[in-house]
């Protein structure tokens, strides 16, 4: 699980500058860190990753928490739940739109999400 965990954050750090590459070039540059935040918290623009943040911040909870158990079924679940959030749809709407558009015109989200699946086989193995 902690190598999904990581390869999910990578991805997750792939479409954040894959975002903000486009959003840079139609609303002028970012100019902080800070104000990166504040779009990610704010802006409509990069809404759509937030279910992505959403389990990330549930699989770090389930590693790092020891209230937590790490049980197969547990596993299991939020296995399944990265497996159906990162298929990406031409035909969908919301995350999984945006997440093809964002795997056709960024190659590096296209190499996190290989790695991903292929974290994903591992972990199921």
């Amino acid at each position: 699980m902690l190598e999904v965990h990581q390869r999910l954050l990578s991805l997750y750090c792939a479409l954040i500058v894959a975002e903000q590459l486009t959003y840079e070039r139609i609303h002028g540059r970012i100019g902080s860190t800070d104000e990166l935040i504040q779009l990610l918290l704010r802006d409509p623009w990069f809404t759509w990753l937030s279910p992505l943040l959403d389990l990330l911040l549930r699989i770090d909870q389930l590693l790092t928490d020891d209230a937590f158990d790490i049980t197969h079924e547990n596993v299991a679940h939020l296995v399944a739940e990265v497996r159906n959030l990162t298929h990406p749809s031409i035909e969908g709407d919301g995350f999984e739109r945006a997440y093809y558009e964002a795997l056709r015109r960024a190659p590096d989200v296209l190499h996190a999400h290989f790695h991903v699946t292929r974290a994903l086989q591992t972990e199921a193995a």
